[in-house]
């Protein structure tokens, strides 16, 4: 029994220590220093964690699951490149896990005044950074006329591979906010952690994005890869070949 006693798991500690970091200051005066310490302290923990602790198999490529032998349950029509397994969600954070097949992508996409950890459990993701520039450098009226309005001055702040021997992959409001991440030499997985979660209704929805050169218009795969490149970002509605599903989740219970 004490073996599968939520308080003994680091997913559990995690949980705990992700709701100590982002609930709300009692005292105003120490907020910013009690967030660091707490925010670095969460961030050990993510470390530390592998996918054998959340009891996560490793895909084969082609999705099934070799410890089970069997493929994954199906879904109706084409599966989902994404899967996600909910752990659990409070006012103050999400924890949960996706699962992106080989090649998959979650495409760019933002996370309106939110925190946010990813730690990869098992093969390897490309994660491109971009933030928004408050004051845009050079003149709007630059911008392709039919798509002004809906374009954004961003930088790429920087494009890095994680695998489960890296740290993790932090986020806040105004530094790596917007993200794609993509699948790399196969299949993948990673715990996530948002603060506060997604919520419509107070703002904080999911908008997807695409990438053009500032002076052309291209595509970011046409275009150089540059650290600290400012690009236009034009906003787009969800890609048609970007959905995610649903799997549960195997590992133990969180308690909060």
């Amino acid at each position: 029994k004490t073996r599968d006693f939520p308080m003994s798991s680091i997913v559990q500690r995690i949980a705990r220590q992700a709701l100590v970091t982002f609930r709300p200051p009692r005292h105003a005066g120490e907020a910013a220093k009690s967030f660091q310490e707490n925010h670095s302290k969460l961030k050990s923990l993510l470390t530390e964690v592998r996918a054998a602790d959340l009891k996560l198999v490793p895909r084969r490529a082609d999705g099934s699951c070799p410890a089970a032998g069997v493929p994954p349950r199906p879904y109706p029509g084409a599966p989902p490149p994404v899967t996600y397994m909910h752990i659990c969600e409070t006012d103050e954070f999400s924890m949960g896990v996706f699962l992106l097949k080989s090649g998959a992508s979650i495409p760019l996409h933002d996370h309106p005044g939110m925190h946010g950890m990813l730690k990869v459990m098992y093969g390897k993701v490309r994660i491109s950074c971009f933030d928004r520039l408050d004051r845009p450098a050079g003149d709007p009226q630059a911008a392709p006329p039919a798509q002004r309005g809906a374009l954004r001055r961003c930088v790429l702040r920087s494009t890095g591979e994680y695998t489960e021997e890296s740290g993790p992959c932090v986020l806040s409001p105004d530094r790596d906010n917007l993200h794609q991440i993509d699948a790399v030499d196969g299949p993948t997985a990673f715990l996530d952690i948002l603060a506060p979660p997604y919520d419509p209704d107070d703002g904080r929805d999911c908008h997807y994005y695409k990438v053009l050169s500032e002076a052309e218009g291209k595509t970011t795969e046409e275009a150089p890869k540059e650290k600290e490149k400012e690009v236009w970002m034009m906003e787009i509605t969800q890609p048609p070949d970007f959905w995610c599903g649903g799997e549960p989740y195997p590992g133990p219970e969180v308690s909060l």
